[in-house]
This record gives structure tokens, C-alpha cells and sequence, in this order.
């Protein structure tokens, strides 16, 4: 569903992307992970038409993101690192400005608003104003406004960041949701556990590079053995 050959992104002197390979495959979580600077957010702006590359390949479901972004945009979504969302309005106001902004007209935002409330368990709270929720309603909220179209790719920039741990296993149980119902999810994301708890493969990227891909098992495994320490009563 993505798949990205020899990346390369400049800013100036500075190459924030050097020659990244990726792919993932339909229905999966693929986690890229790395430290702040290691050109995740980066990745994610060109696979989302909101960067062009300097140099490379970077098609989203069949489609080159430089030559035909409007077909990429009209097959994604987006959960940016902070929620894209009216604090003043309501839940269900917020997603039915998204789907009015999308062209589902009227009746249609509020039917899609109304199903993805009770979806993400926030119909309770669906007519309270945004600024009165918690940072796991926010992001589930947000992710939420992101389906409006049913995408067949999600982008999902470091969704837990600043959550507590409530908060980021809502987020989790979301996204295990989405993967079950057939949504390809790239999630960039700093957390170990994060990645070894929802992604099927992930890809670790140090300084613009792929440097390592693989499930979290096998990753494990590359990275270290079990050790057995001893300690004798007597030292003699």
C-alpha cells in the first residue's frame, strides 16, 4: 500500500531524509520508529502531498505523491502530532464540519458524525464542547475526524505524545479497531512498547536511513540475546 525507494529530502545543506526505503503492506500497522530529528515527520509530510521530494520514489495505494497528489489525498488521512480540532465547537460539530468540508453535505456529515461517535465511544460526550475533554478523547476524537472518508491509508504522527497511560491505550484500541476492519495504519512513534504492542512490522530510521526493518520479534532478536548473571557466595 506504501512503498518508498531511495527517499531523499533537503533543506538546504541539510538532508533530513537520505535515501529511505519502505514498504507496507495492506491491512497492517508498520511502525517507523526513531528519536526526534530522524526524519519521521518528514517521511510522513511527502507520503501525505504536503512535502515534495528532493530525489526518489514515494507511491501511496498505486499512486506517485508528486505526479498525482489529489489521487493520493482523496485515498488518506491524517492524525498530525496535535489534534486538528475546534476547541469551542462540540465533538459532533467538529465532524460534521469535516464531513461538510469533504462535500458529504448536511444530512450525510451528521449521519457519518453520528456512526463515528458511537464508533470511537463518544457518543456520550459528543455534544460537549472539545475543551472540556481529556487528551484520550482529543486524539480519539481526532482520529475519528480523519475516517470522515473512509481512507484506505492512515498516517498517524506520533498520536500518543503528552498522553497519559489511560489516554494511550484508548488511542491503542482504536487503532487495533481500524487495522481489524481492513485500514493500512503508518504510525510514527518515538515509544518502543508502542511499536512492539500494535505494529505487524516496524522500521527503525536514524538520520534520513532506514537501518533496520522487521517484525518486533525479530528486531529483538538482532538486538541482543538472554543473559544469565551469577553471583557465587564463596568468591574462591
Amino acid at each position: 500500500m506504501i512503498r518508498v525507494r531511495d527517499l531523499v529530502r533537503t533543506f538546504g545543506t541539510h538532508r533530513a531524509l537520505d535515501g529511505l526505503d519502505l514498504t507496507v503492506a495492506e491491512g497492517t500497522v508498520h511502525a517507523v520508529l526513531g528519536p526526534n530529528g530522524s526524519g519521521k515527520t518528514t517521511a510522513v509530510r511527502i507520503l501525505t502531498t504536503l512535502l515534495r521530494p528532493t530525489a526518489g520514489l514515494a507511491e501511496v495505494a498505486g499512486h506517485d505523491v508528486g505526479r498525482a497528489p489529489d489521487e493520493v489525498r482523496r485515498r488518506i488521512g491524517l492524525v498530525g502530532q496535535h489534534a486538528a480540532l475546534d476547541e469551542g465547537l462540540s465533538g459532533r460539530q467538529n465532524l460534521e464540519l469535516f464531513g461538510r468540508l469533504h462535500h458529504l453535505g448536511g444530512p450525510g456529515a451528521a449521519r457519518r458524525a453520528a456512526g463515528l461517535l458511537a464508533e470511537f465511544s463518544l457518543e456520550d460526550t459528543g455534544d460537549r464542547p472539545v475543551r472540556t475533554y481529556s487528551g484520550g478523547m482529543r486524539r480519539r476524537l481526532d482520529l475519528a475526524a480523519s475516517l470522515i472518508t473512509h481512507p484506505k491509508v492512515l498516517f498517524l504522527d506520533e498520536p500518543t505524545t503528552g498522553l497519559d497511560p489511560r489516554g494511550r491505550a484508548e488511542v491503542w484500541q482504536a487503532v487495533r479497531r481500524l487495522t481489524g476492519a481492513g485500514t493500512t495504519v503508518l504510525l510514527t512513534t518515538q515509544y518502543l512498547e508502542e511499536a512492539d504492542q500494535l505494529a505487524h512490522r516496524i522500521s527503525v530510521i536514524d538520520r534520513g536511513r532506514c537501518i533496520a526493518d522487521g517484525t518486533a520479534d525479530s528486531l529483538k532478536t538482532r538486538a541482543g540475546a538472554d543473559r544469565i548473571d551469577i553471583v557465587v557466595r564463596d568468591p574462591a
